[in-house]
């Protein structure tokens, strides 16, 4: 972080670790709404802004 690419890399750590923390806190709300039951799982893709292959995803290990 002395320098321009050392500051460039920072900020993509800090980016990248951003990213990361906002994906598992989508997933933990589809996990909800999964429980819940009353969502599809196309339903609750859209509102959890994940693929709807993430939720199917999720909902399997529920299941399992």
């Amino acid at each position: 972080k002395e320098n321009e690419d050392g500051v460039a890399v920072m900020c993509k750590a800090m980016e990248d670790m951003r990213n990361e923390a906002a994906l598992a806190e989508r997933k933990k709300i589809a996990a909800k709404l999964l429980e819940g039951g009353k969502l599809s799982p196309e339903k609750i893709a859209d509102v959890s802004e994940l693929s709807l292959e993430e939720v199917r995803e999720l909902a399997g290990k529920k299941g399992a």
